[in-house]
């Protein structure tokens, strides 16, 4: 599973963790750390199982699996370049002093990280409420009130600054002037008692005024700590649910995208707002300092507001680039595509260069692990994607500043599973699209550089990979912390958190959730045994259970039946399925057991178990002996049913009477109406295939006693084959109990 390399080094602690620190080295290739990590993990497979009598053994093994470690590292370094050779060796140099006196400590974590099972709770959809988004601008308006208050105390604080600037300036001058004057005494004696006077009221006064400079210099503080409270708030907690919200809707969730995050973008402009008019306050404290009396503490608290609130305003510009609208899940080659990128901050970023420009490149997941080590974007590029230049414009209207990729195009992707990784697919790779743009802003020469990834995507060449490329993409959507290390996700997860992800992207399918007893259906299809209603919370399914290991007896995954079902129901009967007709989540038996006491003509559809992606129909059948038997109807597939309908041939099976329980088959079901068969202009009559059911004649022709259990098959060629005592059709072809070329004129009015 893609990302598996990395969900073991999260759970290590100090010192530990500081050992494998070299894992996340751009120069580490990921060949070689999935080396590495696969030989760590042998190493600790088989780990036998310690007392305390057995200490020693244990401290023995340890040791021998630090020295093999150093071995490793040092023998990985011998078949690559200098500069990886010199960190693999230097690694090994700190594996040895950190552990050599403890070689325990390492082992045992090792030991608890790997053998931990990865599950992570799921997050969910969840809208922003009125009330929180008015405690929000409740909070900024009390912001915006302590950012006016320090405006009118910088401006007031500024005036007594020049008044006291003036006055020292004076002062510096007569007593100058005073040191030139003759030696008059009564001259001299006059000016030197104005002279203190004024000194007097000057130092007075600038005790006052460096009172207020130090109490402004606190309220900016308080204001810039309030602020960044409040933007970590909106832009880690509300952003973050947004991005949450928005892949949980490409499956199919309801989710306010567009309003929630107008409401957001009104939040990142008063936070700009009020950074902004902070960082002119700062910037005018600064100036009001006097010569000769400035505190060196206070110098210190003015640098490091002044650093806090340019962070803040960096965080604001880089967290407020988000892609608005996210390019497909699955992007097929040299299928156009679009995708948008939005900057919250809107016109009050003020930018400086005209409609600045933002490319697109598509990176792979090594060259996303280098992103977010860094923290920086630098041109990557996994592939060549044509049409990749769009620019930041200024919708009026909307008061939106985004940019519009209309027609992008990905010609090129270069892989990095090959054949040789035998327990991957390329569907299990992800890619991802990075958006980069520079601006320049008003009053100031700085160049910020923003970028944003896209959500995680597949590559595919042909349609027929999507069903493989949805089971990574669900998994990643449901599964994959907001935070995490690109891309991953855990390898294990709690089979309610998943049945609920699942339930939703049918209901998105299909319209209509599933129910309690469909749910429990899929269970144990999952799970391959019974198991009474509730199922216990703390059950799990791995990735490979759900989606790579075959289901016993059977030549298809979990996740392949589940797809094939939805899809066929969403394509060929979304309606029936809408409005409850269809429960296809029904085992034979049980179906059989629904249908024992009905009256012959009865019937309920269900979902096959031998035919991928097939629909049956289970009826109650009455032989010419009076006999009632449950027959089963072979299964129907998408190319069945995009020859006739699925409701048309319930109507032209005349064996079919009522709907389980007992609803006329007449009020439930509609015929399809075709016009326009032929052209009117034509001699010709027009034709329309119908459906036939060729019933066995040993089925009609038994005359053994009644059991309402006994049942058989209508052409089931997988389920039920004759035995050589039994009578077969004469009609050897195997189509034929569909009888589907049976022709029935139509008689053109």
């Amino acid at each position: 599973m893609a990302g598996y390399t990395w969900s073991w080094l999260n759970q290590l602690q100090q010192p530990t963790l500081q050992a494998f620190r070299f894992m996340h080295e751009p120069k580490i290739t990921v060949e070689i750390r999935e080396c590495l990590v696969n030989w760590i993990k042998q190493q600790l497979d088989n780990t036998p199982t310690f007392v305390n009598d057995q200490a020693t053994n244990h401290e023995q093994i340890a040791t021998h699996f630090l020295n093999q470690l150093v071995k490793m590292l040092k023998l990985t370094g011998t078949k690559c370049s200098y500069d990886i050779s010199d960190e693999l060796n230097k690694t090994a140099c700190v594996f040895q002093e950190l552990f050599s006196n403890n070689p325990v400590q390492l082992y045992e974590q090792l030991l608890e990280s790997f053998k931990r099972p990865c599950i992570d709770y799921p997050y969910e959809c969840i809208d922003l409420v009125e009330k929180k988004v008015a405690e929000v601008f409740d909070e900024l308006n009390r912001l915006q009130i302590l950012v006016y208050s320090n405006d009118i105390d910088s401006s007031n604080l500024e005036i007594e600054h020049d008044y006291l600037e003036q006055e020292m300036n004076e002062l510096q001058e007569i007593q100058l002037m005073l040191d030139l004057m003759p030696n008059d005494y009564t001259i001299r004696g006059e000016e030197t008692h104005q002279i203190a006077v004024r000194q007097k009221n000057l130092d007075d006064r600038l005790r006052i005024y460096w009172k207020k400079r130090l109490t402004l210099i606190n309220d900016i503080r308080h204001v810039i700590l309030l602020t960044g409270q409040l933007q970590d708030k909106v832009l880690n907690k509300y952003l973050a649910q947004w991005k949450i919200n928005q892949r949980f809707h490409s499956i199919g969730a309801s989710a306010g995208i567009e309003r929630d995050l107008d409401t957001i973008q009104l939040w990142c402009e008063n936070f700009l707002e009020i950074i902004s008019k902070t960082k002119v306050q700062l910037t005018k404290v600064i100036k009001t300092k006097l010569e000769g009396c400035m505190n060196g503490m206070e110098a210190s608290d003015l640098m490091t507001a002044m650093k806090d609130v340019n962070w803040l305003y960096e965080a604001l510009v880089a967290s407020s680039f988000v892609v608005e609208n996210q390019p497909p899940l699955i992007i097929k080659i040299n299928a156009r595509f679009t995708a948008t990128v939005r900057q919250l901050l809107g016109k009050t970023l003020n930018i400086k260069t005209e409609n600045p420009q933002v490319t697109v490149s598509i990176i792979s997941e090594i060259q996303a692990h280098n992103i977010h080590w860094n923290n920086c974007a630098t041109m990557y590029t996994a592939g060549e994607v044509v049409n990749n230049i769009a620019r930041l414009e200024y919708n009026e209207e909307a008061k939106q500043l985004s940019a519009i990729f209309h027609d992008m195009r990905l010609q090129k992707i270069t892989r990095s599973i090959t054949k040789t990784n035998n327990n991957k697919c390329v569907m299990d790779e992800k890619y991802a699209l990075l958006f980069q743009s520079s601006v320049t802003v008003d009053h100031s020469d700085d160049v910020l550089q923003v970028w944003a990834i896209s959500s995680p995507v597949i590559v595919s060449v042909h349609h027929s990979q999507n069903q493989k490329a949805w089971a990574s993409i669900i998994w990643d959507i449901a599964f994959s912390k907001i935070d995490r290390i690109p891309f991953e996700v855990p390898e294990k997860v709690r089979w309610d958190w998943l049945i609920n992800v699942l339930n939703l992207k049918f209901n998105g399918a299909s319209g209509r959730s599933l129910t309690a007893e469909e749910k429990h259906f899929l269970y144990e299809k999952a799970f391959g045994c019974s198991q009474p209603l509730p199922v216990p919370n703390d059950l799990t399914i791995t990735w490979s259970q759900f989606c790579k290991q075959n289901l016993p007896a059977r030549a298809y995954t979990f996740w392949e039946w589940f797809y094939q079902t939805m899809k066929l129901t969403h394509d060929h009967f979304y309606d029936l399925w809408l409005h409850g007709v269809v429960n296809g989540f029904v085992k034979k038996k049980q179906a059989e057991m629904f249908l024992a006491n009905c009256i012959p003509g009865t019937f309920l559809m269900r979902f096959s178990d031998s035919v991928l992606g097939g629909i049956t129909i289970a009826f109650v059948h009455e032989g010419t002996g009076g006999l009632h038997q449950i027959l089963h109807i072979e299964p129907f597939t998408a190319k069945d049913l995009s020859i006739r309908t699925l409701a048309d041939r319930i109507h032209d099976f005349d064996e079919l009477s009522y709907l389980y329980p007992n609803i006329p088959k007449h009020t439930v079901f509609q015929r399809q109406i075709v016009t326009n068969l032929m052209p009117i202009d034509t001699n010709y009559v027009a034709t329309e295939l119908r459906a036939r059911l060729i019933i066995p004649r040993v089925l009609t022709t038994n005359n053994q006693s009644c059991n309402p259990f006994q049942n058989a098959n209508v052409n089931a060629g997988n389920d039920h084959m004759p035995t050589s005592n039994e009578e077969v059709s004469p009609n050897d072809d195997p189509l034929s109990y569909y009888a589907l070329e049976e022709l029935e004129l139509l008689q053109d009015l």
